[in-house]
């Protein structure tokens, strides 16, 4: 009977496989004089990289809060379903900003600025360097489980695979997304099959233990109180997170796709896809009865042997160890590409320099090394990696929530009008991932000297680079004068009314007044806007919006003391939340009329429709 239903799902499998093979433009389209990566086949390349998570996360998680893993790998993936509609609206942010992939750099560099973004490099990085390092180890503890080899042995092997994924990318070796979607039919069929093993052997004491697990962790979070309850959640989902590491890729491949609307839709099929299967699995395994202290490195390929037989364990062991050497090789590509941005970004030449095949060589023996040193310096422990990589996780989640909150604060959702999440909701998982930081931190001693060795190196570098190197400083030399806007109003006539109207970068400015001049200030990293009027001046501002109207105010005041000036302001048309998230800074701007009392200073809004003309009065 389970040999039949075996057969039964893998034939079922095979079929969907080669209608999705016969399908036009399956993974890739050309457009625009471009190929462009269809939704489908990013989701399959990130669903490989978040998938070798299973491999390693279940016994990790289980390490730290015993059988209460079953329950919180369950309700982390629901808290990553939740932050991937916020990974949805990143992408279309920056879509709208013309920036196309990169992914947390791109977007911390957009809202936080240069300096601040090397932090987020630096998280970047240690996940990538920990990505590979814990793929590696993983791949050589699964492939190897039925094989007596040294310790000695096992630490040669990983440092081969480390240089010998290197050497394919020196030598300009790459996967394309249709080996890709090649191996994740192999993949696919051997997990399957393993997944419907597990439940057709699952027996009432595997359903009890789920069960027992999930009424346990609840009454653990009735009975600690708000405050005791919260933190056995975060300590749960700290725990947890490892079992969707690189959920964050799809973002990193919005470049590849035509759309973020692509992002989107891949983000809903790794839901549907890895978002059922590791809480699904790892459930049946956890409750399995398995002796998991004794097989912690190898407890899914272990868990195979004992459903269908050694023969069916090896190939699990295989298929791990195939999956977890493809995320060694994204590791290798991902931060090669990061690379790449940040040096074309400032200029930095000489480590991007490629060889005759195109590769970016000085990167990956850079790289290679960095993972070696990783390895050696935690003589292969997948515990201690798992310790590390966890924190360097977070933090990257950390860095993609606030910056999201900090430019929905500053930009309200007026200028994004596609796709927008709730700012409430974006705050909760910002509070939460943050909670999950400060845990780790305090626990894990290991992650926390990486990262923050990481993050002070990039940040020290960052800030002397930044200071000459930046972009930013070729779109401030674009920016106007104040001068040049002083000496336009000084040439009305003395008698007349000067008015100053403070746009947004986005509103018109089509009101052809000579008495009148049109301010907008702009974010450099967002490049100067387009002059919408001869008497449009364009200024740029890193700093508060409040302290550079009031000092253009000071220019007005001392350069032309004897004009009479109206100073115009908009109408607020945003929601209401909106208008609350920036009461901070509309507070602020009500000090102005004081500050100034010799100018008039209006809030108005002009409708679309003339206003009728008055009526007589009744005699």
């Amino acid at each position: 009977m389970k040999l039949l239903l075996l057969v039964a799902v893998n034939a079922a499998l095979l079929g969907v496989f080669i209608w999705l093979f016969r399908r036009k433009n399956l993974l890739s389209f050309f457009s625009g004089g471009r190929w462009w990566l269809t939704w489908l086949s990013i989701a399959v390349i990130t669903l490989m990289d978040e998938l070798t998570s299973i491999f390693y996360a279940p016994s990790e998680a289980y390490r730290f809060i015993g059988t209460h893993a079953i329950v919180f790998i369950a309700v982390t993936s629901l808290l990553m379903r939740f932050l991937s509609t916020r990974m949805t609206e990143i992408a279309e942010i920056l879509e709208h900003h013309g920036i196309k992939g990169g992914g947390v750099y791109s977007f911390s560099y957009l809202v936080l600025g240069p300096t601040l973004s090397f932090i987020a490099v630096a998280s970047i990085m240690v996940d990538y360097v920990l990505t590979a390092c814990i793929s590696t180890v993983s791949a050589v503890e699964n492939g190897l489980t039925f094989v007596q080899i040294s310790d000695a042995g096992k630490f040669f092997t990983m440092i081969g695979i480390v240089w010998g994924i290197a050497g394919l990318n020196i030598l300009g070796v790459k996967e394309n997304a249709r080996f890709t979607f090649g191996i994740f039919f192999f993949v696919a069929l051997v997990l399957m099959s393993f997944l419907a093993s597990a439940l057709i052997d699952a027996n009432g004491s595997t359903w009890s233990a789920i069960g027992t697990s999930f009424n346990a962790a609840a009454l653990h979070t009735y009975a600690r109180g708000p405050v005791g309850g919260y933190t056995f959640i975060i300590i749960g989902i700290a725990s947890c997170i490892l079992a969707y590491s690189g959920i964050e890729s799809v973002v990193q491949t919005a470049g590849l796709v035509k759309s973020w609307r692509d992002i989107g839709r891949a983000y809903i099929f790794l839901a549907l896809t890895i978002g059922i299967f590791t809480p699904l699995i790892s459930a049946l395994v956890l409750g399995s009865g398995a002796n998991i202290q004794e097989h912690e490195t190898d407890l899914l390929t272990q868990f195979a042997a004992h459903l269908n037989g050694v023969p069916f364990g090896i190939l699990v062991g295989i298929t791990a160890s195939v999956a977890l050497i493809m995320a060694v090789n994204t590791a290798f590509v991902a931060s090669s590409e990061l690379m790449e941005r940040v040096a074309h970004r400032y200029n930095f030449q000489w480590i991007i320099k490629t060889n005759n095949r195109q590769s970016l060589y000085r990167i990956h023996v850079l790289s290679a090394t960095a993972f070696s040193v990783i390895i050696v310096l935690t003589s292969g422990s997948q515990k201690m990696l798992a310790e590390m990589y966890a924190l360097g996780l977070v933090a990257s989640f950390t860095i993609n929530m606030g910056s999201l909150l900090f430019y929905r604060y500053f930009s309200g959702t007026r200028e994004i009008r596609a796709y927008h999440t709730s700012r409430v909701g974006t705050m909760l998982v910002f509070i939460i991932l943050l909670s999950c930081f400060v845990y780790l931190a305090m626990t894990k001693p290991y992650g926390l000297a990486l990262w923050a060795t990481a993050a002070v190196s990039f940040l020290f570098v960052g800030i002397r680079v930044a200071r000459n190197r930046a972009p930013e400083n070729v779109q401030r030399a674009k920016t106007d004068s104040p001068l040049q806007m002083v000496f336009a109003l000084a040439e009305n006539p003395p008698e007349g009314l000067l008015h100053v109207y403070f746009k947004r970068p986005l509103e018109g400015a089509d009101v052809p007044d000579p008495n009148a001049v049109f301010v907008s200030f702009y974010n450099p990293r967002s490049g100067i806007p387009a002059r919408l009027a001869p008497n449009h001046y364009r200024f740029a501002n890193t700093g508060p919006l409040f302290e550079a109207i009031t000092a253009l105010l000071l220019v007005l005041r001392y350069e032309l003391p004897d004009r009479q000036f109206v100073i115009h302001f908009g109408w607020p048309l945003s929601s209401w939340i909106d208008r609350f998230a920036i009461g901070v800074m509309v507070f602020s701007m009500m000090r102005i009329p004081r500050m100034f009392p010799e100018f008039t200073f209006m809030i108005e809004y002009f409708g679309k429709h003339e206003l009728p003309p008055p009526t007589a009065p009744p005699p």
